[in-house]
């Protein structure tokens, strides 16, 4: 039989096959993780107080993401003049945390014992939400990896302590951090508008270490200043709310705030932070893909965690 060229391997493109994050190889078994990155969808949005939807947003993300899935090649951007992502970058895709509808600590609990997985098998976590409430278990997962600081992309400050006995919300997660003995600081940027988090949450956040900046705060600054604010040395954990971006670009979630980021912000600020800093840990959250029918969201989401990989593990190398 001639022709169709099976006998020099698959062709592998992005519209066909199974969508793991950007193609990588799938690994179900949690104790033999073999990456650098391991991807781990968190679809749990039980947390959320508007809008439901982003326990979709690990399927969202991992279809979108086989655009980017440049095969043996990596990905070479011509104004950087790198080739991110090479093949020595070894990326595994874990699946998906055991979600248990309707209870919150089960499935969180499920999500921590994930994340320490890929914490045990000397990968660096990367987990898709789910609504931000996911990054709880992820934060909880680091107790025992030495003091970090967190990096929150967010329109909204996610600093409610408790509202209505709910203390494992959306709306709760920076709180929840900043009482780690292991978090040493929070720089919080693209806060604006009506805020769930009452003026006292401010308060109390910036007592408990927190760097507040608006959208129009960090663009007056710019990426590198921004990014500067991050202490001197501080390993980082960085946690993005796709909210943070402008739903003119991220229509997709579930508390859509506009005058958020542009794309090219939040890509320079990371690349300055992987560059100046050790990333340990990230999480993507919010992403829910059925409130925007054209797949921006959720391409965007997947190209923001690309390029971060790629920065990070560039970083690495030099």
């Amino acid at each position: 039989m001639s022709g169709h060229g099976y006998e020099q391997g698959r062709l592998n493109l992005p519209f066909t096959g199974i969508c793991t994050f950007a193609k990588a190889p799938y690994q179900p078994d949690w104790g033999a993780i073999d990456a650098d990155a391991a991807i781990l969808g968190a679809p749990f949005d039980a947390g959320t107080q508007w809008r439901a939807g982003a326990r979709f947003g690990p399927r969202g993300v991992r279809e979108a993401s086989t655009l980017f899935s440049f095969g043996h090649a990596g990905a070479y951007d011509h104004e950087d003049d790198v080739t991110y992502l090479p093949q020595s970058v070894k990326l595994a895709d874990i699946g998906d945390a055991d979600i248990i509808h309707t209870d919150t600590e089960a499935s969180h609990a499920n999500i921590e014992i994930g994340v320490r997985s890929i914490l045990a098998a000397g990968a660096l976590p990367v987990v898709i939400g789910g609504d931000h409430s996911v990054n709880i278990p992820c934060i909880r997962a680091f107790d025992d990896q030495g003091p970090i600081h967190i990096l929150q992309i967010d329109a909204h400050l996610d600093f409610v302590d408790e509202r209505h006995g709910v203390r494992h919300g959306h709306g709760n997660p920076m709180r929840r951090a900043a009482e780690k003995s292991f978090v040493t600081g929070l720089t919080q940027v693209g806060i604006r508008n009506v805020s769930s988090t009452a003026r006292e949450g401010y308060a109390n956040a910036r007592a408990m270490g927190s760097d507040i900046l608006s959208v129009r705060q960090a663009r007056a600054l710019g990426p590198l200043a921004t990014a500067a604010r991050i202490p001197d040395g501080a390993r980082v954990y960085i946690t993005i709310d796709i909210d943070g971006f402008c739903p003119s670009i991220a229509p997709g979630t579930g508390t859509p705030s506009h005058g958020g980021f542009l794309y090219y912000e939040v890509l320079e600020l990371l690349q300055y932070v992987a560059r100046e800093h050790t990333v340990v840990g990230i999480d993507l959250v919010e992403v829910a893909p059925d409130y925007d029918p054209t797949g921006t969201t959720s391409i965007l989401a997947a190209q923001v965690l690309m390029n971060l990989l790629g920065f990070v593990f560039h970083a690495r190398s030099h």
